[in-house]
């Protein structure tokens, strides 16, 4: 059985202190690089491992930030929590994965803090959740939201820029000769959520060309799966509408779209293109690989984690500030900030291709 290295015993090895052993272990900038490597040879040589548990409860923390996503099964979200994962472990927190289904009661309930206790921030990217049930929040826990919904409350958002995303689609299918644009996966009933972000670029786009941007080009799906593309683009054809391009809310129906139009005998590209959005590992592979907008997903999930962490020293510091009674921050001494990551544009077969 192995026994457990302590920082004293790194110290003796290292003829130092205990507390220049930890100085070096936190990563203190006040360290000679001499005596920093004189320290970390001695923790190389004995192996030592920092207890991070311990380490979080004394400075009153659990050491585990949480992830809340609509769908955990979506490609999309589960490689942004890949993301998340590893740069929280930079850190050194843990993350906790929360799937809500985008049920605006589940979002309620993981953004009031049912698991308070266990979590020392959140990471949310909420569908159904409205302003009023933010502005309940009533714990101090630090909230990150994700995503293109517009709530003017004191949290960090983090968010691309989805019309000038969806207008850069259209610009692209446009340069490639096409001119009758449909766009699958409209959801309208609420004008901050991405999907009407992007129809509103698609929109953007094709007036600024002089085309026209009827709503019989325009497909809503019930959800955003293969499923809903594949039924949406049925139904498209199916109306006697036969669009030249296809931009779809994201790769999931673009993919379920081309499978259809491949039944239907039409060639992707060569009768109808098609760009998705998202940029999952999945469009990379097809018969006919997918055209698609992606999103800095790496750069998504290093804002998100950052921001966290930064709130959280903002806590401590407060703590630690005898003007501020019981060692809370004042409602509105910190303002939120709009985080923007960038996304480009990668082109494949499904509009350059020779289909």
């Amino acid at each position: 059985m192995r026994v457990s290295v302590s920082l004293k015993d790194v110290a003796e090895r290292a003829g130092v202190s205990i507390k220049t052993v930890s100085n070096v272990v936190n990563n203190y900038r006040h360290v000679t690089p001499a005596m920093r490597a004189r320290v970390q040879r001695a923790i190389d040589e004995l192996g030592y491992r920092p207890n991070l548990t311990a380490r979080h409860l004394r400075k009153g923390r659990t050491g585990i930030l949480a992830l809340a996503v609509p769908e955990l099964g979506n490609p999309y979200f589960a490689e942004l929590a890949g993301a998340v994962i590893d740069v929280a472990a930079e850190h050194e927190y843990t993350v906790l994965l929360d799937h809500t289904g985008g049920r605006r009661e589940q979002e309620i309930l993981v953004s009031q803090g049912f698991r308070a206790q266990v979590i020392d921030g959140l990471i949310l990217s909420p569908i159904e959740l409205e302003r009023e049930d933010l502005l309940a929040r009533d714990h101090d826990a630090p909230l990150v939201l994700l995503g293109e919904r517009e709530y003017d409350l004191p949290y960090d958002h983090i968010a691309i820029d989805n019309v000038a995303a969806a207008r850069t689609a259209i610009r692209h299918l446009l340069a490639v000769g096409r001119s009758r644009i449909a766009f699958l996966g409209a959801r309208t009933d609420r004008v901050n959520e991405p999907s009407h972000l992007r129809l509103r670029g698609w929109r953007a786009e094709l007036t600024e060309a002089g085309l026209p941007a009827p709503d019989s080009m325009i497909a809503p799906t019930g959800g955003w799966d293969h499923a809903d593309g594949a039924a949406a683009m049925a139904r498209l054809l199916d109306s006697g509408v036969l669009p030249d391009a296809v931009f779809a809310y994201n790769d999931l129906i673009a993919i379920g779209a081309m499978r259809v139009l491949s039944e239907r005998g039409l060639r992707v590209p060569g009768d109808v293109a098609v760009v998705g959005f998202d940029d999952i590992t999945e469009g990379r592979y097809g018969t006919v690989t997918l055209t698609t907008i992606s999103p800095d997903k790496q750069t998504i999930a290093r804002l998100a984690v950052q921001s966290l962490v930064e709130r959280l020293r903002e806590t401590a510091g407060a703590a630690d500030d005898p003007e501020t009674p019981g060692g809370t921050r004042p409602p509105g001494s910190t303002r939120a900030r709009e985080l923007r990551a960038d996304f480009r544009l990668v082109e494949r077969e499904s509009t350059v291709g020779g289909g």
